[in-house]
This record gives structure tokens, sequence and C-alpha cells, in this order.
């Protein structure tokens, strides 16, 4: 049956599910255990489960990816918790260095099965560190798998399948969705972990993106359709693998598509979709790909973030730009 619950609680589920299905997963992390973690994601998992199963680690990022490697070594599947997205890079070199390189490394004989959760982005009245969207800099490295759930069910369904994945999987959490409530069938049977959704369906133009700014653009779609057009909303999900082909697929119904995400535009994710969907569809193209993101700048103090970050003005824009062609 199905419940309606916040997305961080549907992640807390989903742990704790894993939790008692499997006694090789354990949770890692600065202040998971008796805090529940700063946003508390992680609440009341220690009591349930043990200081064996969900640990507190000292603040030591490099240290705690490099645990998580040496227990999967030993065939646990260890979930760590990066406290802020700004603090992962202390960890940067274990994971893309011996974590996403293990495998290949022992020509397939060594699995992986490491699990990093990444609170990110912004929307929070953060400042730097806590309020970035580092996705690109991991989907650039072979050997890991990058997601990111835009809503409660997909929190759910996609952590369990992060966990049971035997290759590290990059789980990037949209702090300022954490709790937007969604229905939760824990029954259900999920669609395969790195395929696209379709949440909107357009004629006019395809918007697509993934994690916190799939919410805006059914906000933008709502608000084009007041004008009388008809906007596609694509739910990307994966960011490494992306599926392109849903897009291409979406692309060749409407014509058009701008890619959102929070990330600076500059070097983002959406200019490898811009790239390969106007490989892959130049004769269906009305008009070029566009973008939308965040600015090539250090992200700013919290009073300034809501003119940094991709808001309902700067996404129609996009979308006028290209239905202007």
């Amino acid at each position: 049956m199905a419940e309606k619950m916040a997305l961080a609680k549907a992640i807390n589920e989903s742990l704790r599910r894993a939790l008692d299905t499997d006694p090789k997963v354990v949770v890692m992390g600065e202040d998971v255990g008796k805090l529940g973690g700063v946003f508390r994601v992680t609440d009341g998992l220690q009591k349930d489960f043990g200081e064996s199963r969900v640990i507190d680690t000292p603040l030591a990022e490099s240290g705690i990816v490099g645990t998580a490697i040496g227990l999967a070594l030993r065939g646990y599947r260890p979930v760590v918790e990066i406290q802020f997205d700004g603090f992962v890079f202390p960890a940067y070199d274990q994971i893309v260095t011996q974590l996403a390189k293990m495998h290949a490394r022992a020509l397939g004989k060594v699995k992986m099965p490491v699990v990093v959760r990444i609170p990110y982005g912004g929307g929070i009245g953060a400042v730097e560190h806590h309020s970035e969207s580092p996705e690109a800099l991991f989907a650039h490295v072979a050997g890991l798998k990058i997601v990111s759930p835009s809503n409660a069910s997909d929190a759910y369904w996609m952590m369990q399948q992060a966990v049971q994945s035997d290759d590290p999987v990059i789980f990037f959490e949209p702090k300022r969705r954490y709790w937007d409530k969604g229905e939760v069938d824990t029954e259900a049977i999920p669609g395969p972990l790195h395929k696209a959704r379709v949440v909107r369906e357009g004629t006019d133009l395809t918007l697509a993106a993934y994690g916190p700014m799939v919410k805006l653009c059914q906000e933008v779609a709502d608000a084009a359709a007041e004008e009388g057009r008809s906007l596609e909303v694509l739910d990307l999900r994966s960011v490494s693998p992306i599926d392109f082909d849903a897009i291409q697929a979406s692309v060749e119904k409407t014509r058009r598509l701008v890619v959102v995400h929070e990330a600076p535009v500059f070097f983002g994710s959406g200019a490898e979709i811009a790239a390969r969907i106007t490989e892959r569809c130049f004769y269906h193209l009305e008009a070029p790909v566009l973008r939308v993101g965040g600015y090539h700048a250090p992200y700013p103090p919290a009073r300034l973030e809501e003119s940094y970050l991709p808001d309902l003005d700067r996404v129609l824009d996009a979308v006028d730009r290209s239905l202007a062609y």
C-alpha cells in the first residue's frame, strides 16, 4: 500500500529496509548515528540497528570512503554519507582513483558495492560548500554511477537499487526537496535505475532535468500552459549513464529541448546532453538545444542565491527563445 512521506523520510525507510534485509549493509558518516544526520535522514537507525551497523565516523571524508572501500573488499555493502556537497573533495581522490577503478583494475574479479550519499544543491539559505552541485565532476569518471531522485518514491526505490548494485553509486540527494511529500509504494516493482521518466506529456518543447529542478520544470510547464504552450517534462533521474534514448524520443516529438540543472552551465551535464542530442536529432530539431543552470562563479552568499539559481523566469525565457526560432 502507498504511504505519503517526505523525500528524506523515504530515504530513511529505504535504508532501514536495506539494513534489515542484508546484514552486510552498514551506514557510515559524520553524525549519522546518535544525531541522525544534520537533515535527520538517518534518524533512529543507530538505535534500531546498533553502533556496529550505523557508525558515527570522525570528520575525515577521505577516511570514510577509504574505509568503505576496505569493507567492500571484505563483502560488505557500505552506504556512506558526505554531510554536505562541498565536503566531498577530501574524499575525491579515494572516489576517482580507487573506488571507481577497482573493478577494472581487478579485471572484474572485485566488486565495489559502495553508495556515497551526498546532499547537494541550493535553496536552503546556506553558504558555499553547503549548496553546490558537483555531479558533472563525478560523471566524467568512468566506473561510477551517478543518480539523483526528484521525488519520494524515486528516493526510496533508487536507494534500494543503489545499495543492491555491485558498482559504486554516487547518490545525489536534492536537499531543498527533502521535505517535499509524495506517495511511496514500498511493494511496487521499480523500473530500471537509469531509465528516464516522462512526468508530464507535451508537444511543443521538452524540458529535461533531474533532482531538484524537476519540480521547477513542472511549474514552468504549468505557467506555459496558461499561454497555450504544451511542454513535456522529462525527469532524467540518472546523470551517468544518461538515458539518451528517452531524450531522443521526446525531442523527436517536440523538436525542441531545454536542459535545466542547478550546476553551472559551463562544462555541466547539459553540455553533454546538448551535444549528443544535436548529433542524434539534427534533422528533427527546429531550434538549438538550450541550457539553463548556475553561473560560472563561486556559490554566492545566501541572500544572493535566488539570483544565482535557475528560477521560473529564467527557464521560461529559455522556452521563449527556443520557440522563437
